[in-house]
Order: structure tokens, then C-alpha cells, then sequence
């Protein structure tokens, strides 16, 4: 009895003693270091969240990195980087990124266009998300005078700095790496707070500290406007989130940077867009916004192409229909949703919709291929009407007294009728949602 009793002291010690050495493991104090997070963890950037390196790809869509894992754009889940750019562990198993940026530099063709990821002392170059031979580098080697460990990286094609130059970001040093003459330009940014992460981003330069952000100039390293702003308003959908008055709710939406899901100008000429979990109302000069959920309870949220009727919204979500009665409150019509099939004779998923004043036909955009439904037939079905050429896919589309506005990213277009729309072969001019649209200051 003797022995089994001390033969189970010194199991439970010896379990004990394991448990102890991994909660100091595990404690980034006793670690003496910043703990990595590892693929168990979920992660979710509506919490609050400094990201260690963010990079815009060919495609403009921004990458963000946080610990080994990646968000892909302005919303949706966190992914394990390694499933994009398994290179990164297979040379390192550091578990992060220090610092990234897009090349832009036509004095080096060979760099152009290529996302440059830093690592401690090395750098990794991808194209099309596949690594360059003869990578990884050492920083030194391809950035002479750029120390290793990075905060951040961004780069500044012609004209915006003279000549196409990269900037580092360490602490609260800064350096201009001229890709021409490979020289190095060490700079004092008074104005701004240490930058975690920076990428440039619709011609503007945006510094990411905390959880906020600073919009710079890239020469001086001014900071104009009403700054730092939170990260959670301008480059992610997060619901419900902040207590904000009714003036920062407009702001954030006329500003924001994340795409349209859909827009509409109802029969009175106001301008209704939809934006993940709010929208945005413009009657004549006056501002209106909130959550989709407060307006219309039923949709909730995020909703694919909206166009107004008669006086009602047709708001398509997937493969339903909801349709509201223009008012205030808005109301929800009895029987609906419907099947997107039952009412206008299409299967979803849709990009976009719109009808213009005067006429009784849907113009439904799915993918590149558009759609005419005659609204007053019984039963309605869609004849295709033509293709447009010159973009691959729509996020939001309208007809109003100035034609038609597509919507593609940040950026808008204009034509006078469907028709020319899909004729067109020069490309109109193009402008920004936030300023053309929406009033945005800055």
C-alpha cells in the first residue's frame, strides 16, 4: 500500500510540474516575448485588432496578417497564410509577417507588381502568389541599409514621391529606399504615431496603429483631417459596432473604403446604397444612416442588388425577394420573400439590378451577362439582353437622370443608357463612390 501511495505522488508531481512549465510556457512575460497566434485560434477583426503587415495584391484586393493568419479584402474569416504562401513556413516557421507591400517601380521591371513579404532578415517575393526563384533573401542584399524586424512597409510610385521609392517603417524611424538609385533616405515623421502596418490604398497612404489608422503624406509625413480613425468603420464590416452620434455614422459610410453591395434611386431621385450591415440615404442635400436591420428587419443584412418600382424596393438576397413599400417607416409587403425565380424568372445569385424611369424593365446583371425582365408581364421571364465587355464583374448598379452608374470597387462609371452600357467601347471616366457620390471631404 506503501509503495502504490508513493507511486501516485509522484505521478501527480510529475503532472504538476508539466503543467506549471507550460503555463510559463505560455506567458508571453515569462516568454519574454510577443506570443504568436497559432492556427487553433479563431480569430475575428470586429474585436479589435493590430495587424502586423497589410499588402494590396494585382487584383487591389488587401491582404491583412494577423500572427500566421491571413483576411483576404473587407470581410469574411481569417485563413492560415501558409494556404496562399506555404513558403513561409517552409522556410521559417516564424508563424508571421513583419511587413508587405505591392512593388510599384518601373525602374525595376522585374520587381513590378510583386507583393514583397518581410520575415526577421528576410524577404520573400511573390507574383501571382507564387515565389520568385532564388527566394528568400536577406533584406540587406535586395534593400541595402533597411534593418531587419520591421513594423511596416509601403511603397510610393512616381509622382507621388520623385522617383518610385519604398518607405520602412521601424519604430519611430522611417526610411525612403529609392528604387532607382538604391539610395536610402532616413525621414522624420513628427505628425505621425509609429505605424504597425501601412499600405497605400486608391492613390491615398494609410498608417495603421492599434486598432486605428492615420491617412499620411508619403513625402512629409503629415497628417491632415480629423484623425486617427478606427480601422472597424472604414476597412471592415463589423455590425453593430461603436456608439457613434448620427454625424460619424454618415461620415463613416459616405467615406468608407469598403465596396458597394448595391445601389438604388428610388422614384422621388433619393439615392439609397447598401454596404454590408448599413446603408446610406440621400435626400436632396440631407444624409441618413444606419443598420440595414433598423430600416429593413427582415433582410437583417448585406443584401446582393436592390432596385426600386413603383414606388417599392426590390431588395435581392441570394435567391429571395424582398420588396418594401417606400415610406417612413419603410414597409415590408405581406407573402414576401419570395423565390428570386417566382418574381422576376432568374435563378441567384445576382450582381446587380436596376430599372430606369418611365420603363417597366429590370435590367438583372449576372456576372457579365444582362438580363431584361418586363416587370408588367404575367408570368415575368427574362430575355437575355447582351454582355457587357469591358468589366468582369459589377458590385452595384443604378439608373437615374444622369444614365446608368456602375459601381466597381471604389469607383463608378457613367452611361447614358443600358444600351451604350454594353455597346460602349471606350472606357468612360471614372470616379470615386466616396467623393462623386456620397460628398466625402476626404
Amino acid at each position: 500500500t506503501m509503495r502504490l501511495i508513493q507511486t501516485f505522488t509522484l505521478c501527480l508531481a510529475l503532472l504538476l510540474s508539466f503543467a506549471a512549465s507550460s503555463d510559463v510556457a505560455d506567458d508571453p512575460d515569462t516568454a519574454g516575448h510577443k506570443p504568436e497566434l497559432h492556427h487553433e485560434a479563431k480569430l475575428d477583426r470586429c474585436a479589435g485588432m493590430e495587424f502586423d503587415a497589410i499588402a494590396v495584391n494585382e487584383e487591389g484586393i488587401p491582404y491583412f496578417f494577423k500572427g500566421d493568419h491571413l483576411f483576404k479584402g473587407f470581410h469574411g474569416k481569417a485563413e492560415l497564410s501558409n494556404e496562399t504562401f506555404p513558403e513561409l513556413d517552409d522556410h521559417h516557421n516564424l508563424g508571421h509577417v513583419d511587413a508587405a507591400f505591392r512593388m510599384h517601380s518601373e525602374d525595376s521591371p522585374d520587381h513590378h507588381d510583386h507583393q514583397f513579404f518581410f520575415l526577421d532578415n528576410k524577404v520573400f517575393s511573390y507574383y501571382k502568389h507564387k515565389l520568385e526563384k532564388d527566394y528568400p533573401k536577406d533584406i540587406s542584399d535586395l534593400f541595402p541599409g533597411i534593418p531587419d524586424h520591421l513594423d511596416a512597409a509601403v511603397e510610393c510610385p512616381k509622382p507621388d514621391c520623385t522617383d518610385d521609392t519604398v518607405i520602412f517603417f521601424k519604430g519611430d524611424e522611417i526610411y525612403h529606399f529609392n528604387m532607382k538609385t538604391k539610395k536610402v533616405d532616413e525621414k522624420e515623421f513628427k505628425s505621425m504615431p509609429n505605424c504597425t502596418g501601412a499600405f497605400r490604398y486608391m492613390e491615398h497612404y494609410y498608417c495603421f496603429h492599434g486598432h486605428q489608422f492615420s491617412k499620411f503624406d508619403p513625402v512629409t509625413g503629415d497628417v491632415q483631417g480629423k484623425y486617427p480613425k478606427e480601422t472597424r468603420d472604414y476597412f471592415m464590416r463589423c455590425p453593430h459596432f461603436g456608439q457613434k452620434s448620427t454625424e460619424e455614422h454618415i461620415e463613416r459610410e459616405q467615406c468608407s473604403r469598403v465596396h458597394l453591395d448595391a445601389i438604388t434611386s428610388d422614384d422621388d431621385g433619393s439615392i439609397y446604397a447598401f454596404r454590408g450591415y448599413h446603408f446610406l440615404s440621400i435626400t436632396g442635400d440631407k444624409f441618413h444612416s444606419d443598420t440595414v436591420e433598423s430600416a429593413f428587419k427582415e433582410l437583417h443584412s448585406e443584401v446582393d442588388a436592390v432596385f426600386s418600382y413603383e414606388g417599392h424596393l426590390y431588395m435581392i438576397k441570394d435567391n429571395e425577394v424582398f420588396v418594401y413599400k417606400v415610406g417612413e417607416p419603410h414597409t415590408h409587403l405581406e407573402g414576401y420573400p419570395k423565390p428570386l425565380k417566382e418574381v422576376l424568372g432568374i435563378e441567384g445569385p445576382v450582381d446587380a439590378a436596376f430599372v430606369c424611369a418611365d420603363h417597366h424593365i429590370a435590367h438583372v446583371i449576372k456576372g457579365q451577362t444582362v438580363y431584361d425582365v418586363e416587370l408588367k408581364a404575367t408570368p415575368r421571364a427574362p430575355a437575355k439582353e447582351g454582355t457587357i465587355t469591358q468589366f468582369k464583374k459589377i458590385d452595384a448598379a443604378m439608373c437615374g437622370p444622369k444614365g446608368v452608374t456602375v459601381v466597381i470597387g471604389n469607383h463608378y462609371y457613367l452611361y447614358d443608357s443600358p444600351k451604350i452600357m454594353m455597346m460602349a467601347r471606350i472606357m468612360p471616366e471614372q470616379h470615386r463612390v466616396s467623393q462623386g457620390l456620397f460628398g466625402c471631404d476626404h
